[in-house]
């Protein structure tokens, strides 16, 4: 049986948005969507048995309204789904070794609304051991007013390994029948103190016309065994984060990576990768390390 989307539902309204991104990324990929929600009540003051029996009435309903809209966005698609007896994060993660693709929804806490990111998203886009999507609460598709589709973009490192990542982009391209944009952000190296040996000195059109050849040399490959997904270098002296937020307002879709620290819950999403999952215009795919 294949592997399913799997798709964490929270808060109803924000969960419509993501649970119709998850349903249409179901029938594009030929596979079964499930829903799943997590206990909806603290886990630190569990209710009375009665509380608890009413919340999980409720939380049936919802989960089979929102599983009703899904199946009938697209004909044939399966859809189940199912209450979780752990709390969101742990659920999710240990969901992650049997998806296809997480799919969840982002919700900013504390105050910081222009952070789009709750954070279980965040933990379980750090923890899973399959692709996580991450889907703003109104992520908008490009092109469903009638202008541009958008595309698919992916941030590529360029100095780590990236097969897993070019293929997911590649795949993703393909089955939407849209435009690649590779973006790959260089910096000349830091500086460094007292008491080390300075770099060399770096010529910006050297360090870009490096940079340049290393992506053409990446993307050969790829080229020709995705010869109907139109491509673009998007190659540019700037800070990644800033730069693939800024891709991502045109775009159906960003891809990155998972390079941060192992050791750190959050941290193995790398400080990049973490950045534009907070400010992301449009759904965001996150990898595990290949």
């Amino acid at each position: 049986m294949p592997h399913p989307v799997i798709v964490g539902v929270d808060d109803p309204q924000i969960s419509s948005v993501t649970v119709d991104w998850a349903a249409d990324e179901a029938h594009l990929r030929s596979l079964p969507l499930r829903l799943i929600r997590a206990p909806s009540w603290d886990t630190h003051h569990r209710p009375d048995d009665a509380a608890e029996q009413l919340i999980l009435r409720s939380d049936e309903r919802m989960l089979q309204d929102l599983a009703a809209r899904a199946a009938g966005r697209h004909r044939g698609l399966e859809v189940s789904c199912a209450l979780a007896p752990e709390p969101a994060r742990e659920a999710l993660v240990a969901l992650g070794e049997q998806a296809a693709l997480l799919v969840l929804g982002s919700r900013g806490r504390g105050g910081f609304p222009e952070l789009l990111t709750g954070s279980t998203s965040l933990h379980v886009a750090a923890q899973a051991d399959c692709p996580v999507v991450v889907v703003p609460g109104s992520p908008g598709r490009p092109g469903a007013d009638g202008g541009s589709p958008g595309g698919v973009a992916v941030g590529v490192h360029g100095r780590r390994p990236c097969e897993g990542l070019l293929a997911f982009a590649f795949e993703a391209a393909q089955r939407y029948g849209v435009p690649l944009r590779v973006v790959h952000a260089w910096s000349y190296p830091p500086a460094v103190g007292p008491g080390h040996a300075f770099p060399p000195v770096y010529e910006a059109g050297h360090v870009a016309s490096e940079a340049s050849r290393l992506m053409s040399e990446i993307l050969a490959g790829w080229r020709q065994k995705f010869p109907d997904v139109q491509v673009t270098e998007d190659i540019v002296r700037s800070g990644a984060a800033k730069h693939l937020v800024e891709v991502s307002s045109t775009q159906q879709l960003m891809v990155v990576g998972r390079h941060g620290h192992p050791g750190n819950p959050v941290r193995r999403l790398g400080s990049v990768s973490q950045a534009v999952v907070h400010h992301t215009h449009c759904p965001i795919a996150v990898l595990p390390e290949n």
